[in-house]
């Protein structure tokens, strides 16, 4: 009989311990763990060092609320309802933050090394540009390369040896203390199954020491091994679940709900200073707990943003324009 992995929200959010290093599931503004991340917030998590693919509005809330410490990736945003993020710009800005750029590309050959057992990824991606300038090492700069979860460089350069293709630039493996997924469906033992594009989940997934796994619904195994194929991560992988509808919210879930543009060009246009952050932090995330987030949110703002099954998007919702 396998190990009960359920646990609740606040459980999940207590794992992450002050000066954890984690990363995300999803991409920009879908399927990010947007309620284990305002339980994060509401717990005063500190000191975190977030690592990923690419930021989004989850980046923006732990960055204003004061948890991160450090954060490496190559972009973070809310596409077209808030180009580019405010609130790591203005914690940078401020020498809270510090933030070790690689490109997109980089980022993800970084996971996958980790998902495989490799210390390092080889590439010639971003060769010839400042990404690579070691005045650009911050964390060399800070002093924080120490060898163990950090890499001891941000980089090396070496000649490919086997078939003489010329510079190639060594990166280190994204090792993570935790990794953090929202998914569609989870079963009882672990299995993950994503609906749509999966990103770079399985290898966070397998990267990380500790997986958590967030779902809309906790199905029977038997249902998906039904069609296994179809399913995206292997229960042993996975270490606690939890079930959590709107979880995602205001980022959207493929099939089940559309992003919440309204809700994120309000966060974006409010949080420009720290006071604009604190307010908007004060109205939707502290002294509550989920369940009263989607109270606040209201049935009319949920039915409006729910998916049509056939279709996978909310008919209800414009979609396009500014």
């Amino acid at each position: 009989m396998s190990t009960d992995k359920r646990i609740t929200l606040q459980q999940a959010a207590e794992i992450i311990k002050d000066g954890s290093s984690l990363t995300f599931s999803g991409f920009t503004i879908w399927r990010r763990p947007m309620a284990i991340v305002f339980e994060l917030i509401r717990q005063h998590r500190k000191h975190l060092h977030l690592i990923e693919v690419n930021g989004g509005s989850h980046t923006e809330f732990l960055a204003g609320a004061g948890c991160l410490d450090i954060w490496e990736s190559c972009w973070v945003g809310h596409e077209l309802y808030g180009k580019y993020g405010a609130n790591i710009s203005r914690k940078v800005a401020d020498k809270q933050i510090i933030v070790e750029d690689y490109s997109h590309a980089e980022m993800m050959f970084r996971f996958a090394a980790a998902a495989s057992g490799a210390p390092y990824a080889v590439t010639q991606t971003s060769l010839g540009t400042d990404i690579h300038n070691p005045e650009y090492d911050m964390l060399g700069r800070a002093g924080l390369r120490d060898g163990k979860r950090i890499a001891k460089h941000k980089y090396q350069f070496t000649e490919d040896p086997f078939f003489g293709a010329g510079s190639q630039v060594l990166i280190p493996a994204a090792k993570v203390d935790i990794a953090v997924l929202c998914v569609q469906q989870v079963g009882e033992e672990g299995t993950v199954r994503v609906n749509g594009q999966y990103y770079s989940d399985p290898e966070v997934a397998r990267a990380a020491d500790i997986t958590i796994v967030m779902a809309e619904e906790i199905v029977p195994e038997e249902y998906l091994r039904r069609n296994a194929d179809q399913n995206t991560i292997v229960s042993f992988e996975v270490n606690h679940i939890l079930e959590c509808p709107f979880g995602a919210h205001p980022t959207g879930m493929f099939g089940r709900y559309d992003v919440d543009g309204a809700f994120l060009k309000d966060f974006y246009g409010r949080t420009r200073t720290q006071e604009g952050f604190d307010e908007f932090a004060n109205e939707w995330i502290h002294g509550q707990n989920h369940l009263n987030y989607l109270e606040k949110l209201g049935f009319q703002r949920m039915l409006k943003l729910k998916a049509n099954s056939a279709m996978n998007y909310s008919p209800r919702e414009k979609k396009g324009g500014k």
